[in-house]
């Protein structure tokens, strides 16, 4: 975790990084705030006229979870894309794209 003034920097190397960074609150904030919009759309598109109906089965449900947790993820991953750092190499140097820089 990198802290610069009085943000907090988050990013991540490694697998056991990957953590934290998905459940820093502005991080959390920022991926449920798109979960709920993006799969509230596709809900009122593809599942609301059932529900309303009271036709919704056990499959329709576990549709309507899908279509919150896919957006979820998707954020997430593009967090956790836009927040990754190189590795130091085995003797401690930057790597080539960094040395550049």
């Amino acid at each position: 975790m990198v802290t610069t003034n009085s943000q907090t920097a988050v990013s991540w190397s490694t697998w056991q990084e990957i953590g934290a960074v998905v459940t820093h609150r502005r991080h959390l904030r920022r991926t449920t705030t798109i979960a709920l919009v993006v799969g509230s759309v596709f809900f009122a598109m593809n599942q609301l006229a059932v529900v309303l109906s009271g036709e919704a089965t056990l499959v329709i449900w576990l549709k309507v979870a899908l279509t919150y947790l896919t957006p979820f993820c998707m954020s997430n991953f593009g967090i956790l894309t836009a927040t990754r750092r190189q590795r130091e190499n085995a003797r401690g140097c930057q790597t080539i794209a960094e040395g550049i820089q």
